[in-house]
């Protein structure tokens, strides 16, 4: 037992850019090469992840000698899973107040140079129209978090209340990965559909619900969550 291998975390940060990857291409004949490089994944964390996939039953390994290649199989097996792991309170939350009726255009003006996606409600009622909320949420990526906070409550004119308020500012749990698939609608940046889904998921009020109406709207418009 003591030399038993650590198993893979598939749904971890850096192991989820494969997932991704498989599930925008479910069709697709993957190699471990096709992770490496820019994604900045090794071949050995790679193969790693490929075989916990299989060990779960996700993927199919068919071993070809020189040829060998992993098929995904069990998507929705696999989505499944990921919701059951992930959960939006893993990541940390600035929570500020603005009584400014335009404050998310004004956000999409002064954040365009800077890295950052709406996800939640504010993500998915651009593509669902589903969910009536004045809550803006979206996640922000910076190397100073204080610093940049500070200048984005400066610029936004965002207050800090004793409890409550409307604008949701996201420290990214997946920081490698969450912006992976990210969409711009109606010039929103926003995380792809797949975040959107996992976002909502386990939130609330009315995740699950906007999720699987997400999912319906989606596969209406010839789409898919990934």
């Amino acid at each position: 037992m003591k030399n038993m291998q650590r198993r893979k975390n598939v749904f971890a940060d850096k192991a989820s850019i494969i997932l991704r990857m498989m599930l925008q291409d479910p069709n697709k004949k993957w190699v471990a090469r096709d992770f490496v490089g820019e994604n900045k994944v090794s071949l050995g964390f790679a193969q790693e992840v490929l075989e916990e996939l299989s060990r779960r039953g996700f993927v199919e390994r068919v071993k070809k000698g020189p040829k060998s290649f992993t098929v995904l199989t069990n998507k929705e097996e696999l989505i499944n899973a990921w919701q059951k792991y992930y959960k939006y309170e893993l990541n940390e939350v600035d929570l500020y107040y603005s009584p400014e009726k335009n404050i998310l255009k004004k956000i999409k003006s002064i954040l365009k140079k800077d890295k950052y996606a709406l996800t939640l409600h504010s993500g998915a009622n651009l593509i669902t129209s589903y969910v009536r909320t004045d809550n803006i949420y979206f996640y922000f990526i910076s190397k100073n978090w204080e610093k940049d906070i500070l200048r984005l409550r400066q610029e936004l004119d965002l207050k800090e209340l004793v409890s409550g308020g409307n604008i949701y500012i996201i420290n990214p749990y997946y920081k490698k990965s969450f912006l992976f698939g990210s969409q711009v609608i109606n010039g929103f940046h926003v995380v792809s559909n797949l975040q959107l889904y996992l976002d909502l998921y386990n939130f609330q009020p009315r995740g699950r619900e906007h999720a699987r109406y997400l999912d319906i709207a989606l596969k209406n418009q010839g789409n898919s969550l990934a």
